[in-house]
């Protein structure tokens, strides 16, 4: 139905654009002292991407109402309105919005001020997630929660570090982005690990058993999965041949390392959007 179409194309930007905001606020917590050339335009960027996901977020929860009808008019009706008012996704939608319109403030705001309100709002942004969706049925769901902010917030912390490594390494001065982007290589080597494993144990407590991999959810869990296995093969290239071409200056280092990083952008997007299908119209019981 073409209410369903809009609702998960709504949900797939809002999912895109509340990551990149609440990563970047987390990237210039740990690197915007020594990027001062690009600081300001990451700022404006994380801005832009905390504006739109908060009208994205805004447009999805609205189209609720529409959803239970299962026509676009629904969204008109003011039963259905207080219905969904009154559901976890108020909830989830109101952190979410708050979380967005503190990163915007945030990333307004110059020094530490501006950097903690930032922060405040990517955390609350992310928790919102556990507010609401599978995990929350689930008989362990405090593990289960944990597992999830846990996985969603270096879900964050690497997509949202990817457009300024981008355009760290396309503006700063050589010795600068090589800086920069070596740091967020050491980051993560932890930063993988820990992705993985969280994702890992979420999926076993919520598929419950192998079988489920055969159920839609299942096969797109699986093709979440081999995105992430591309990403650690561009991040692997990135650490052990680009980066340090680029630490050496090699000619095209620049050019190659840039158009590895908008690859993983890229795929980083694809796996969000497979996420919002997923989450919108499948559970692990289907």
């Amino acid at each position: 139905m073409l209410v369903d179409v809009v609702s998960v194309v709504c949900r797939a930007l809002s999912f895109i654009a509340l990551f990149q905001a609440a990563g970047l606020a987390l990237f210039l917590a740990l690197f915007g002292d020594e990027i001062v050339g690009t600081a300001p335009r990451l700022r404006r960027y994380g801005g832009c991407a905390a504006l739109l996901g908060g009208l994205f977020v805004a447009a999805h929860y609205v189209l609720e109402a529409g959803r239970m009808s299962g026509e676009l008019a629904g969204v008109l009706d003011p039963s259905l309105q207080a219905l969904a008012m009154h559901s976890p996704a108020s909830v989830a939608f109101t952190w979410r919005l708050a979380g967005l319109i503190l990163i915007l403030v945030g990333l307004r705001v110059s020094g530490a001020s501006g950097t903690t309100i930032a922060l405040l709002g990517a955390m609350l942004a992310l928790a919102a997630f556990a507010q609401v969706g599978h995990t929350t049925a689930d008989p362990d769901r405090g593990i289960a929660s944990l597992l999830l902010l846990t996985h969603l917030l270096a879900v964050a912390f690497w997509f949202g570090a990817l457009v300024p490594l981008y355009v760290i390494t396309g503006h700063e001065t050589l010795s600068t982005a090589a800086r920069v982007a070596s740091r967020f290589s050491a980051w993560a080597v932890w930063l993988i690990p820990v992705l993985f494993v969280a994702g890992l144990i979420l999926a076993v407590l919520l598929l419950g058993s192998v079988a489920r991999l055969v159920t839609p959810y299942g096969q797109l869990l699986l093709a979440k999965i081999a995105g992430f296995a591309a990403l650690i093969v561009l991040a692997s290239l990135n650490r052990w041949r680009l980066l340090p071409m680029l630490e050496r200056g090699s000619p095209g280092a620049r050019a190659a390392f840039r158009r590895s990083v908008l690859a993983e952008i890229l795929l980083v997007t694809a796996v969000l959007c497979v996420t919002a299908v997923l989450t919108t119209f499948y559970s692990p019981e289907d």
